[in-house]
């Protein structure tokens, strides 16, 4: 058994190596040890095709890469246009509440100084309807003078 074990190490050891070179990049048809063209199998593709294929591949990338950046653009500029509009409203609706807090401190300031107005005119009436009362007595005694008067003047 220890013999079959050993054999088989040599034999192991007696295996030709695998390949180390990484195989070539350019994909040009092989000739198999047959002689035989094994393009036949499988299609081939040349350098020059390859570095088509390559710059067509830039191409693109740099024309999606382009319209992203447009694309991005486009979109800072809607969302500064918008911001800016935001603030823009917010100025105004700053503006517009700001001039309507005067506008009402302005109305209570002018509707108290009405209010005292109406007070003060109503205790005034007060004092008025004493002095038309005063005015009907004073009228009543001016028309019995004026009676007087005239029968002095004008005997019957």
């Amino acid at each position: 058994m220890e013999n079959r074990h050993h054999q088989q190490q040599q034999s192991q050891s007696q295996k030709p190596e695998p390949n180390m070179d990484p195989p070539s990049t350019c994909l040009e048809p092989k000739q198999d040890s047959g002689g035989v063209d094994s393009s036949e199998s499988k299609p081939s593709f040349n350098q020059n095709d390859l570095v088509k294929a390559l710059e067509m591949v830039e191409r693109d990338s740099i024309a999606i890469a382009d319209s992203f950046s447009s694309l991005f653009a486009s979109l800072r500029l809607a969302l500064s246009e918008a911001t800016n509009s935001s603030v823009d409203h917010m100025h105004c609706f700053s503006d517009a509440a700001g001039r309507i807090q005067e506008s009402v401190l302005d109305a209570a300031t002018k509707g108290n100084r009405y209010i005292n107005s109406c007070l003060r005119l109503n205790e005034e009436m007060k004092g008025a309807e004493n002095l038309a009362s005063q005015l009907k007595f004073l009228r009543r005694n001016v028309d019995a003078l004026d009676t007087a008067v005239n029968k002095l003047v004008r005997p019957p």
